[in-house]
């Protein structure tokens, strides 16, 4: 089925997943540049929140009285997203890289007494 056929609801699930992809290969790339898989994901939902609160001050027309509705509408949606994902690593766990083994150096012998 081509993307054009395909019900307007898939094209934007694509869509969301194929964003989100670009958003965690550049989260991967900060995490081996900074060395620290926990500061880049505060980082992350730092990001996510700032955008998500400037999303919802172009969206409401009384961002104020709105508010509190924002915050809950915003909450359920990462919960039930972050519910999927840790069900997801549940079921199928990230494999480790292992730390490789140094190769095995037969140049210079180690005598044991």
């Amino acid at each position: 089925m081509s993307e054009q056929s395909a019900p307007q609801e898939a094209q934007s699930a694509t869509t969301i997943y194929k964003l989100a992809d670009q958003f965690i290969a550049l989260a991967n790339q900060l995490s081996q540049t900074e060395n620290d898989i926990g500061k880049v994901g505060t980082a992350l939902r730092y990001a996510a929140a700032r955008y998500n609160a400037f999303e919802a001050a172009i969206k409401s027309s009384d961002l104020a009285a709105e508010k509190d509705n924002a915050l809950a509408w915003f909450s359920n949606e990462f919960k039930e997203m972050l519910n999927e994902n840790l069900e997801d690593h549940i079921k199928h766990p990230p494999i480790s890289n292992p730390e490789p083994e140094p190769a095995k150096d037969d140049s210079v012998q180690v005598f044991k007494n």
